[in-house]
């Protein structure tokens, strides 16, 4: 059983349409993908008629969070979208990142990079504005090679110099949202230096005592002994270990099911939510 926690349409910053990334998880082979779109679930419904026969929906969000000026990605689970707290944050958080991105657009533009709103807005098209678009966007105008350089201290990763903060969720107001909503969460890509500053594990500690279900630990962003080092924390804290691409579509490089989740815990994951329950498919449309 191939599971994929982790993916992204262009409902917020991918590439692929929901019903398109459905589809490209079955032919890929996947018996599980969840649809973890930043701060949205707007490409549920699509790719719930879209889903192939086979294949398993989880439908989910990526929330945007931060603490003491370091982001945090929450990866939320089965929680109800309509559970009307949570459904507030998350339009709070999604209604400030059109102000951000034209800021970030503005600083670009006295760094003397000529990119535009138009530009911009043109990428993300119908999805949630937000950094990858903008790294697109100078990914066209050859300032970088490819998105993920664009995200250094010379352009926008967080402190860089075009890098604007946003509002973002305290992660532990987070939890407590999505667990009142019935949905699981897991802390997407703990240790992704290279992204910019890590919280320390002591508040990956706190957050666990807090009800934290679960972090990332195989994926694209953790070499192999960081991946040892995380289970090892996880074991100790006695949280679950996750795997999964954060499948971007054509914007990054990682693949569908590029890494995956054991379906043990994938099932613990199931059991602990209720707000909202996988979605077999049914032949898509």
């Amino acid at each position: 059983m191939r599971i994929d926690l982790h993916t992204h349409s262009t409902a917020s910053d991918g590439t692929d349409t929901p019903a398109e990334l459905v589809r490209k998880a079955a032919a890929a082979g996947l018996d599980v993908v969840a649809l973890t779109d930043h701060d949205t679930t707007r490409g549920h419904a699509e790719a719930r008629a879209a889903l192939p026969a086979g294949l398993t929906l989880v439908t989910g969000a990526e929330l945007s969070c931060r603490i003491d000026g370091v982001g945090v990605h929450m990866l939320a689970y089965l929680f109800d979208p309509e559970e009307p707290e949570l459904l507030a944050e998350r339009e709070l958080v999604r209604d400030d990142r059109v102000p951000r991105a034209r800021a970030m657009v503005r600083r670009l533009n006295e760094l003397g990079v000529p990119v535009t709103w138009e530009q911009v807005a043109r990428i993300a098209g119908d999805g949630s504005v937000g950094r990858p678009h903008v790294a697109s966007a100078l990914v066209e105008l050859g300032v970088v090679p490819t998105v993920g350089d664009a995200f250094t201290q010379e352009w926008l990763a967080d402190g860089g110099r075009a890098a604007v903060e946003k509002h973002e969720t305290d992660p532990f107001e987070a939890i407590r949202l999505v667990k009142g909503a019935g949905g699981v969460t897991v802390f997407a890509h703990p240790a992704a230096a290279k992204r910019g500053r890590t919280v320390p594990e002591s508040l990956i500690a706190d957050l666990a005592a807090a009800g934290l279900d679960g972090i990332e630990v195989d994926h694209m962003d953790h070499d192999e002994p960081t991946r040892a080092h995380l289970r090892g924390l996880a074991s100790e804290l006695g949280l679950l270990v996750t795997g999964s691409s954060d499948y971007h579509g054509s914007r990054k490089t990682c693949r569908l099911g590029e890494y995956t989740t054991d379906p043990e815990v994938y099932g613990e994951i199931t059991r602990r939510s209720f707000g909202a329950f996988p979605v077999p498919g049914a032949g898509g449309v």
